[in-house]
């Protein structure tokens, strides 16, 4: 049984391939996979922070928006000067905002500060998780796959219908009488 695994210098000579892609097979009898040339490794995204050694990222869901501070402590969120126990009381809100710490693995690590205004809590929440995943991203970019797998990247654009003339609501309509 032959040994498969390569090192750097071995792979290496895949970049000096020639353009047709496939090699003649060596007179020595080797085997020559049928798979084709291996696909290229993703190039890894650089970290992006500030000069106070902190990842910004923006939030949004609904109509809440939110700026969100990510850097290494001990894993206290602030929101709005608040903390966050203060500011979402309901426990699911914060389990909200936890989840992306908890997909990572990365629970007490990081202290967060984040502004957030417009929509509800509900909203707001949302936004600040979106915006956590996209920091987190940015500070540790090997971190992307996870937080994107778990669908934590991508913004819910589902807002509010707006309400239309002639209509109670959006689509309601005003009670009939028929007298």
């Amino acid at each position: 049984m032959s040994d498969n695994r390569q090192s750097l210098s071995d792979l290496a000579s895949l970049t000096t391939a020639p353009v047709g892609g496939v090699e003649a097979p060596a007179a020595t009898g080797e085997q020559v996979s049928q798979s084709g040339p291996a696909p290229a490794p993703m190039p890894l995204r650089e970290q992006i922070i500030d000069k106070q050694g902190r990842a910004y990222a923006t939030g949004r869901r609904k109509d809440a928006v939110a700026r969100v501070w990510l850097k290494p402590g001990t894993g206290k969120i602030t929101i709005n000067g608040r903390d966050q126990e203060v500011y979402f009381a309901r426990p699911t809100l914060r389990l909200v905002i936890n989840q992306v710490f908890g997909i990572t693995e990365r629970d007490g690590q990081y202290d967060v500060v984040c502004t957030v205004k417009g929509g509800g809590l509900s909203g707001q929440a949302g936004a600040v998780k979106h915006g956590i995943s996209q920091a987190i991203t940015k500070y540790e970019p090997i971190l992307r796959a996870p937080v994107k797998a778990a669908g934590f990247l991508t913004r819910d654009s589902r807002t509010v219908e707006r309400k239309k003339y002639g209509r109670a609501k959006a689509r309601r309509s005003f009670q009939f009488s028929k007298r």
